[in-house]
């Protein structure tokens, strides 16, 4: 480490959350707060990437007396009185600490991928190595390619894009394919709404990621490598052109790597954000410069990718569990997970949970264990759990009654859902299960690339009667039109995306039946979400006359005084649900 005085550590979380909660604020605050009062030489502060629990600014102060106290909710302004207190008087301040949330958040993971994320500087290679990072690489160079492609395939270690192929098997493929030029691209397109497990790693750690693309390219015999991430992630971007400098300086990227017969170079190529292209072929015409549609496959990338030669994709999350398997052995990382799907998985959690953020647990957790451990449980406990989506929009709507169901890739796929690359949203009874279909079948009529009839034309139909259903105007011909629409689409669409997108529908259609018919024959919404079927009013025997509905209406629609009973003025509503969001007791209908 590069810290004068590696005792006593300042960490604070500098990941694109952090970024947006004042993070550089707070480091520059504590850089001269330290430095006004000559203590600066006394301390590291390290930058690091974001820890995965949304509460920035996190800031950890670790010495020898107190060990690591974690803070939360840090503003510049609280800097001072930290470095008082804590650093001067050595008496750590109660009131900014983190709570239990944080200790639970954290208690039930099992950290691979993520274990640098949040500890370590990512624009400094001395951090990387100091943590033990650039171990792997040598000792791989060391072994037959062979013998690193079994290790890789005995680890049981599989995509962690969504398909969930395995990725020995892949790099097998790979390096038995003809070719006098190959390439490794990583997959860094993460384009699902609420996801961020990739851009959190390349963030937190980009040299991991580096370290795994480098031994797959000695494995399968590439001498090229990139990685194809979209624009939008320009932190993620910039420390990886500096991680990508390092390496270079360092000897582990260029000619000759590490005094090796092998030589492997990458390159960052930005995406204009499209979500067809975290679809491989997808992805490869873009790389090429071409328009970024998917094709049929076969062939497959790993006997004819970019230009036509040898292509290994694989994802961010995927490359960053190689350095791990190399060091630890394939047995230490098949002895985690499953029978079938071994390893651990990164989630971005998000929804009705009291806890945030990404969350790495082993496979075979079940989605409860997972949204009452590191999620904390529901935020209204009243109003209770009512299912979860998986697997980005695309992906899978479950109900409470499947939440014991383990995450790993059979059990999943069981259900109707999929993993994808790592998403869940987690829903409580307040939720529309008919408007969360609507809303996800939108965002992948958006962003189909419109090549083939099933997607371009059967998703919109698919949209539009879902439109209708939710204003008021379904039928049950529009329910029976969704079920033979969507599996057609499954059926018959191009790629990956098409095949899946249906998915929200089909899912909802399976488990949440009564709420179409809810929509369609009784021209309710149950859960109070679609508009058009809305009329406020307030339930006398559940409402406990707290005004709480009265003051935030915006148009004086509702009647209230201390003491008594609110009632709504339905020709003054304009039905924007406030009234209904405020209300903690549902006694608004």
């Amino acid at each position: 480490m590069t810290a004068t005085h590696p005792q006593n550590k300042i960490l604070i979380c500098v990941g694109t959350s952090g970024v947006a909660a004042g993070a550089e604020k707070v480091a520059d605050a504590f850089e001269h707060e330290l430095s006004h009062r000559g203590l600066r030489h006394d301390w590291d502060i390290v930058r690091t990437g974001d820890r995965g629990l949304f509460r920035d600014v996190l800031v950890d102060i670790i010495t020898p007396r107190h060990g690591r106290v974690v803070y939360e909710y840090i503003k510049p302004g609280d800097v001072k009185q930290l470095v008082e207190e804590h650093i001067v008087k050595g008496e750590p301040v109660a009131s900014l600490r983190a709570g239990q949330d944080y200790e639970d958040f954290f208690k039930g993971q099992m950290r691979i991928v993520l274990a640098h994320c949040g500890e370590i500087d990512p624009e400094k290679i001395t951090d990387y190595l100091a943590a033990g990072g650039y171990t792997a690489l040598p000792k791989a160079l060391a072994q037959p390619y062979a013998h690193v492609i079994e290790e890789v395939h005995k680890s049981g270690l599989r995509g962690r894009g969504g398909a969930g192929f395995s990725t020995g098997q892949k790099w097998r493929f790979c390096r038995d394919a003809a070719g006098d030029q190959k390439y490794v691209i990583c997959n860094a397109d993460e384009g699902d709404p609420g996801a961020f497990m990739d851009r959190s790693l390349l963030e937190g750690d980009p040299h991991a990621v580096l370290e795994g693309m480098i031994i797959a390219g000695y494995a399968i015999g590439a001498q090229e490598g990139i990685i194809y991430c979209r624009a939008e992630y320009p932190l993620a971007i910039k420390r990886l052109t500096i991680a990508i400098e390092q390496a270079r300086k360092k000897g582990f990227l260029g000619h000759k790597i590490l005094g090796s017969e092998f030589s492997f170079d990458i390159n960052i190529m930005q995406g204009a954000g499209a979500f067809v292209c975290g679809e491989e072929t997808a992805l490869i015409a873009s790389v090429e410069g071409k328009r970024g549609v998917p094709r049929v496959k076969p062939p497959f990338p790993a006997h004819k990718g970019v230009w036509g030669k040898p292509t290994l994709i694989n994802n961010v999350e995927t490359f960053g569990n190689i350095p791990a398997i190399i060091n630890k052995g394939a047995e230490w990382f098949s002895s985690i997970g499953t029978a079938g799907s071994k390893g651990t998985k990164v989630f971005a959690l998000a929804g009705k949970v009291r806890n945030t953020g990404l969350v790495e647990v082993p496979m075979g957790t079940t989605i409860r264990q997972l949204i009452f451990g590191p999620g904390g449980g529901m935020i209204k406990k009243k109003v209770g759990l009512k299912g979860v989506q998986l697997g980005g929009p695309s992906g899978g709507c479950l109900p409470e009654s499947l939440v014991d169901t383990p995450i790993d890739f059979e059990s999943i796929t069981k259900t109707g859902a999929i993993m994808g690359s790592g998403g869940i949203i987690i829903m409580d009874k307040t939720t529309c299960m008919v408007d969360v279909a609507r809303y996800f079948l939108s965002f992948t009529v958006e962003e189909s690339c419109g090549q083939c009839t099933p997607c371009r034309v059967g998703l919109k139909r698919m949209l539009e009667v879902l439109e209708e259903i939710t204003a008021g105007r379904g039928t049950q011909e529009h329910i029976t039109f969704l079920k033979e629409m969507g599996e057609t689409i499954k059926n018959t669409a191009l790629c990956g995306l098409g095949n899946t997108a249906p998915n929200p529908a089909i899912t909802t259609l399976r488990y949440f039946p009564e709420e179409y018919e809810a929509h369609v024959k009784d021209r309710e919404c149950p859960a109070h979400v679609c508009t058009e079927l809305l009329h406020f009013e307030v339930i006398q025997d559940a409402c406990v006359k707290c005004g709480a509905c009265f003051k935030v209406c915006p148009v004086d629609a509702i009647t209230w005084k201390k003491g008594t009973t609110a009632t709504i003025d339905r020709a003054k509503c304009t039905k924007c649900k406030s009234c209904y969001n405020a209300c903690n007791f549902m006694a608004i209908r």
